[in-house]
């Protein structure tokens, strides 16, 4: 328990174009403000465990990922194994995480209902014998169900592993008493107790993701199954395979490209591959959680687990950089989005029985969709904006013209900042060719050139005035001023006295510098656009 200053402060909204809305994440997790603390101003009045089981489990998965690392001496592979076993993503690399996310396999790093359903296959065979006692079969199911929940704690109680647990459950009683089972009435009532519980989840893109890839393969897996026809037994297993894998990532891929931007285009062949793999990492993985890390049999279970990881790794990462491996930057609307939903549902429905009617909704839904992405392309490529981006105390400033586009910056193209706040711009806009250059740098386009402190974007001119960069009369003449690094508010306003410049402040200016400029600004109405927690200052024209 802490004692803290009551200084709350909302949280801020996205300040720049196609940025995370960080904002409304947190508000579907029921939190509204924040506040920032240095260890001297908060005081612990109480040191309490919060909750024993979840504190118990907390701790046991710890000791457990500590005990795959005595083994699994690569941090890219320990990493992979707890990620994939205990649920535990902390130490995972963004170069991994990009593999699989590339390559369609990123279920594989998310403890899910085939991690859940391979513990219950492995407790199932160990316990068989208890089928032969009168009372067997209901302790076989009760032991079962505690040990898949427990699993669920262990990993946090994610919602997908959530899903499974209470889908599990329910089948296993089912199974227990000889009752029949709806697979969509289980899927739908584990999805109302989870919301029950907690009824934000149904914001949650793991959740939304979790019941849709569930729900494909529940109702399209046999459609897709049953239009092939495999006459060898091997050839058809591969085949309901394959066809579980295209329901899976035909229903979300519309969720998922709505959400991350990016559509593999490998992905059957990516989980053909995966399939043996990740069935020996979590197998082997589990095995090795019971035994003494000090023994030989662990220690070469870990070598293989370890060899195991980094040869998926290095495959998947050959995959990713495959030519067109994946659709990035795409960008849908919200229209698009339930355009794409609308194709899928009618194709599937001609699937089953075709109709004219059918046949000519669908033609108009693939219309719509052709015709909005169109629009949205050709409005891009015919439009020029200068944006002036609100980067915190960081300089962004996009020249875009059409597909081209030009980034004033002093951040480098790895930095967070950018990436959170340039890159989803440039992508959502269509830019497809970016010249990155920093405040030192001169540059000459078709459309942008760049002498000093001095820019001539098409028909603006823009001056960039830093803490002791001077402003002359002539300089005066720009449609833009944008001032950075804090310089006197006097050197800037006494030659602008007969102008008609637009001010543009970013935030490495001090509070009273701004305030200084924005009065004086006022006072010879002069356009006075400031940075600090407003949204981007955008100026748009079309070409």
């Amino acid at each position: 328990m802490l004692l803290i200053p009551a200084k709350y402060y909302e949280v801020d909204p996205p300040f720049n174009p196609a940025e995370f809305n960080y904002k409304y994440y947190l508000a579907n997790k029921n939190i509204y403000h924040q506040a920032y603390l240095y260890p001297r101003q908060y005081v612990l009045l109480k040191n309490d465990t919060g909750n024993p089981i979840i504190t118990y489990a907390l701790r046991l998965r710890q000791r457990l990922v500590n005990k795959l690392k005595t083994n699994l001496h690569d941090p890219d592979a320990a990493a992979v194994a707890s990620t994939l076993i205990l649920g535990y993503k902390a130490e995972l690399s963004s170069d991994v995480l990009q593999a699989y996310s590339k390559t369609g396999t990123i279920h594989v790093l998310s403890v899910s209902g085939a991690h859940v359903g391979l513990v219950y296959l492995v407790l199932a065979f160990g316990l068989s014998f208890l089928d032969r006692y009168r009372y067997g079969r209901i302790t076989k199911a009760a032991i079962i169900i505690t040990l898949i929940w427990f699993y669920a704690l262990l990993t946090g109680f994610s919602p997908p592993v959530c899903r499974a647990a209470v889908m599990l459950s329910l089948i296993i009683t089912g199974n227990t008493y000889s009752r029949h089972i709806s697979s969509l009435n289980i899927l739908a009532f584990s999805a109302f107790v989870m919301l029950l519980f907690d009824p934000f989840l149904i914001t949650d893109v793991g959740f939304q993701l979790s019941y849709l890839a569930v729900a494909g393969l529940i109702v399209l897996q046999p459609l897709i199954y049953k239009h092939f026809e495999a006459k060898n037994r091997w050839l058809d297993k591969l085949w309901l395979f394959c066809s579980a894998s295209i329901a899976a990532q035909v229903i979300t891929f519309p969720l998922s490209a709505y959400y991350f931007h990016q559509v593999p285009v490998y992905f059957l062949v990516s989980n053909l591959f995966i399939l043996l793999p990740s069935a020996i990492m979590l197998c082997g993985g589990i095995l090795y959680l019971f035994l003494p890390a000090d023994i030989i049999v662990a220690k070469w279970l870990g070598y293989v687990l370890e060899q195991t990881i980094l040869f998926t790794n290095k495959a998947l990462s050959i995959i990713e950089h495959a030519p067109l491996a994946s659709i990035n930057k795409v960008w849908l609307t919200k229209i698009e989005y339930v355009l794409l939903y609308g194709i899928i549902i009618m194709v599937f429905m001609l699937m089953h029985k075709r109709t004219r009617l059918l046949t000519g909704l669908g033609m108009g839904l693939v219309l719509l969709l052709d015709a909005s992405i169109g629009i949205k392309h050709y409005n891009a490529a015919n439009t020029s904006q200068m944006a002036f981006l609100n980067l915190r105390k960081n300089m962004g400033i996009v020249f875009k013209n059409g597909s081209n586009a030009v980034v004033l910056t002093n951040l480098a193209v790895d930095d967070k900042a950018y990436l959170w706040s340039v890159q989803p711009y440039l992508d959502s806009s269509k830019v497809s060719d970016v010249k990155i250059i920093g405040v030192e740098d001169n540059i000459v386009t078709s459309f942008f050139s760049k002498k000093g402190n001095r820019i001539t974007f098409l028909k603006n001119t823009i001056m960039i005035l830093g803490k002791t960069d001077p402003l002359s009369v002539h300089d005066s003449a720009a449609q833009y001023l944008y001032i950075t690094g804090n310089p006197r508010p006097e050197n800037i306003l006494n030659n602008l006295q007969q102008s008609r410049t637009t001010l543009v402040i970013d935030g490495s200016n001090s509070k009273r510098t701004i305030a200084d400029i924005k009065q004086r600004a006022k006072l010879l109405k002069l356009p006075c656009e400031i940075l600090t927690g407003n949204k981007a200052f955008i100026v748009t024209s079309n070409n």
